[in-house]
């Protein structure tokens, strides 16, 4: 049961160039997920001071609050609000004062956008049809905090949840909208390969789990072009090798690590079981022995089709482009809140020159206010057609 507190007075309006100090703000004090304790104070602070009355759900990072009377339905509003391990080096005046982290996907750019929609919901709060419930999320890259917040209870009453996420391929003013699979689920593995050390000069007197473990590594792509239909997504990907701690040495332990990532379920399952058959059998035809272990991961991001073409509508009447089509292999946990809800989750276009999680990541700030707008728009239109249907 959460403890809300009464609608408060809208005590300061912000201005779009206020949400882009808000987002500079938050960038330059970038928090790793778990550790989001003072993006957390910040947020409520900037929320409280537009009148946006708090909700206590006894997080320990993250913020939930709600614009609305509180009676009748409820759509939640999500944005992820944690940073990454990674050294800027962007060079922008703004830029990260907290060494080795940075916000080099764009969660500053999301929470500032929420707390933009916060603001319009907020002006318009006499005339919503019900409540619009702001989920700012920690430990997304982790992919743990969508689930501590369900687990908190905050989709209780929610009818439909939206999510946004920039894409710096797309440009401003243009939002990515498609049905169905948009993202990818994903699990991280390590295989431990096991062999027999020897001196370096004598291999036969060994197991080497190093040749074995590059010859699992390519053997692993086989997978996606022989294992998989051509009509399915997939990537098998190896993104560590350890093994051994001296030159003149063959080690008796090789360790892999890597992600698979897949829009199907079905598929996914089918990646997991020839992983372990090409690991073992490889393994075992160099005399080696190889033992693989998963890391749970989102499933695929699915968007609703009702609430997708609600999302379509939203984005034309404010005169922006919609671009079909639009997915990525990457992994987003608010696939967690549409196993619950029906739920839609948009690409912002933001012209950036680099992919997220590089260290040069920036976006352009103008794609703000259109964001911001369209995700306020979409949540009054979501919470008139779940009156309709009531």
């Amino acid at each position: 049961m959460s403890n809300r507190t009464e609608p408060a007075a809208l005590s300061s309006v912000l201005t779009a160039e206020d949400w882009i100090a808000i987002r500079r703000h938050l960038h330059r004090f970038p928090e790793l997920s778990g550790e989001e304790y003072e993006t957390t104070a910040y947020i409520k602070q900037t929320l409280e001071k537009i009148g946006v009355r708090i909700v206590d759900y006894g997080l320990k990072t993250g913020l939930i609050a709600e614009v609305g009377s509180g009676i009748g339905p409820v759509v939640a509003l999500r944005a992820d609000i944690d940073a990454l391990p990674i050294q800027e080096e962007t060079g922008l005046p703004y830029a990260s004062e907290i060494p080795g982290n940075m916000h080099a996907c764009g969660h500053d750019f999301h929470t500032a956008v929420l707390i933009g929609a916060a603001q319009t919901l907020k002006l318009r709060e006499q005339e919503l049809p019900g409540t619009v419930r702001l989920l700012f999320q920690p430990a997304e890259e982790r992919a743990k905090g969508a689930k501590q917040l369900i687990e908190a209870g905050v989709l209780e009453g929610v009818g439909a949840i939206i999510g946004q996420h920039n894409k710096p391929d797309l440009p401003v003013g243009t939002i990515g909208i498609e049905a169905g699979p948009i993202m990818a689920a994903s699990d991280g593995f390590t295989v431990t390969v096991k062999g027999v050390a020897t001196h370096a000069a004598v291999p036969e007197a060994g197991v080497d789990p190093i040749v074995t473990a590059a010859q699992i590594v390519t053997a692993l792509q086989t997978i996606t072009g022989r294992s998989i239909s051509a009509q399915e997504r997939a990537v098998v990907s190896v993104t560590q090798i350890h093994a051994g701690n001296t030159w003149n040495v063959i080690p008796d332990t090789a360790v892999l690590q890597g992600t698979v990532r897949s829009f199907n379920e079905e598929v996914h399952e089918r990646i997991k079981e020839r992983f372990a058959e090409i690991a073992g059998g490889v393994a075992a035809a160099f005399g080696a022995e190889a033992s693989v272990r998963w890391s749970g991961g989102p499933p695929p991001v699915v968007n609703d089709p009702k609430l997708t073409q609600l999302a379509k509508e939203s984005a034309f009447s404010l005169g922006l482009n919609v671009a079909s089509g639009v997915t990525s292999p990457a992994s987003e946990d608010f696939s967690f809140y549409q196993q619950q809800v029906p739920g839609v989750f948009l690409f912002v276009g933001t012209s950036g020159s680099q992919e997220w999680h590089h260290p040069a990541f920036e976006l352009d700030e103008a794609a703000l206010p259109d964001a911001s707008a369209l995700l306020a728009e979409l949540a009054i239109r979501a919470l008139g057609t779940l009156n309709a249907s009531e």
